[in-house]
């Protein structure tokens, strides 16, 4: 295919050394992974490549550029998922890529889309009732859940947050454990504050577990309740029985939104114990108001490395 070339330009010069990186690191991120020369001069970029290479440098370009304008800093991840994104210019009727980014707003930072599969799970955090995000760990299904929790605490359209994970996982039961209920549970709901902290300043998390405003809780403590007014994530519901799984489910309470995250290839159950989330999934696709929003492998946002160990374990019997 023959080579091209096209230039843009920025009217922001004080943003462009963020933008290219320090040695224009972010520039020579992007000429590595899609094979194409990219060259700074004064506040124009010149890119050269082939035709669909040079599309889709400009628009990581953009994309990162707009993240600039806006006040957000950006790192080595965000190029890495500039580019990633770049690959689907429209998803669903949701620009991204040249446009403003799919993203969700909290008190402490603003999370962004990294990939089309986080995009197409984020539009559904926002429009269906009940979404089952399934996938390996690090493409941001819990993370992202917990944002968008926040983010309806904060506006006021849901009164409460509520995180729960199962307590028993790996073959550890609670009994067996030293200490009271909480210094029992705590360990095994630690992720989840973990991304509350990163969410919301941390005398805010303090106070708002203190008013009931967020409650983390382990699975058994959902039993005989309705769960109206609030947003509800279970996380690593692989480890859920079926039983429990429709007991969570049918805690859905007016003006609720649930979501239920968790590896379907990760079940820590004895053997032969069938997992809830499998279970449910099968269930439960194709009804109303239920989602399902699928991560795969390449959908992992963590260090590259874990991407690939993950890919490892999906090609063997694990």
């Amino acid at each position: 295919m023959a080579r091209a070339r096209a230039e843009m330009e920025f009217d922001r010069p004080s943003l462009l050394g963020s933008l290219f990186g320090q040695f224009d690191q972010n520039l020579i991120t992007i000429e590595n992974r899609l094979g194409v020369y990219v060259a700074a001069r004064g506040n124009r970029v010149v890119v050269e490549g082939e035709p669909q290479a040079i599309a889709r440098a400009r628009d990581a370009l953009l994309a990162l550029y707009h993240r600039l304008e806006q006040g957000h800093a950006i790192d080595s991840g965000d190029v890495e998922a500039a580019i990633a994104m770049s690959g689907e210019p429209m998803l669903d009727g949701l620009e991204m890529a040249g446009g403003q980014p799919v993203a969700i707003r909290t008190r402490r930072k603003t999370i962004f889309a990294r990939n089309a599969a986080q995009a197409r799970y984020i539009e559904g955090l926002g429009r269906s009732d009940i979404i089952f995000a399934l996938g390996p760990a690090g493409t941001g299904k819990t993370y992202l859940a917990v944002a968008q929790a926040v983010s309806q605490l904060i506006s006021g359209s849901v009164d409460r947050l509520i995180l729960s994970r199962p307590a028993v996982e790996a073959g550890e039961r609670l009994g067996f454990l030293p200490g009271d209920m909480r210094e029992k549970v705590d360990p095994y709901l630690r992720p989840l504050y973990d991304a509350l902290y990163d969410m919301l300043p941390s005398e805010q998390v303090e106070r708002r577990i203190a008013s009931g405003e967020i409650e983390i809780a382990p699975l058994a403590f959902m039993r005989g309740r309705t769960l109206a007014n609030a947003f509800v994530i279970l996380d690593e519901a692989q480890n859920t029985t079926p039983l429990q799984m429709k007991m969570f489910l049918t805690r859905f309470g007016e003006g609720s939104r649930m979501v239920i995250c968790g590896d379907p290839r990760q079940v820590d159950l004895p053997d032969h114990t069938t997992s809830g989330l499998a279970d449910a999934v099968a269930r439960l696709a194709g009804v109303p108001g239920i989602a399902i929003s699928a991560f795969g492998p390449g959908d992992v946002v963590r260090h590259p490395i874990v991407g690939r160990i993950v890919e490892a374990y999906e090609g063997g019997d694990a």
